[in-house]
């Protein structure tokens, strides 16, 4: 329990999904820039994207936003899925370190 008396746990009753899904990227600038783009979105929970993997996990309410909506906004921020492409020129406005090897097979 946190100092409220409310048990922290039930704020992830609030997010009814969690999925795990490839994000491209390269050091730690990525995961701040790719966690951040997703900070603050309505129906949104925790967001952990592992520099290593290459994978992030989302808990997400899907009434709220769906998994399509969420790549979106990851490509919105420069940083392709294999579903959805990052416009050429906000990934070219991405710090030199940032830039990784962007795959042929993103849509």
């Amino acid at each position: 329990m946190g100092c409220s008396g409310a048990d922290n746990n039930q704020l992830s009753a609030d997010f009814n999904q969690s999925e795990s899904f490839q994000v491209y990227g390269n050091c730690g600038m990525c995961k701040k820039t790719i966690e951040k783009s997703l900070a603050g979105v309505k129906g949104v929970g925790n967001v952990n994207w592992d520099k290593k993997t290459k994978q992030i996990k989302v808990d997400f309410d899907s009434l709220e936003i769906n998994l399509a909506e969420i790549k979106s906004k990851i490509a919105a921020a420069g940083y392709d899925t294999k579903e959805v492409r990052a416009e050429e020129s906000v990934y070219s406005s991405l710090p030199g370190c940032c830039q990784y090897d962007r795959p042929n097979d993103v849509k």
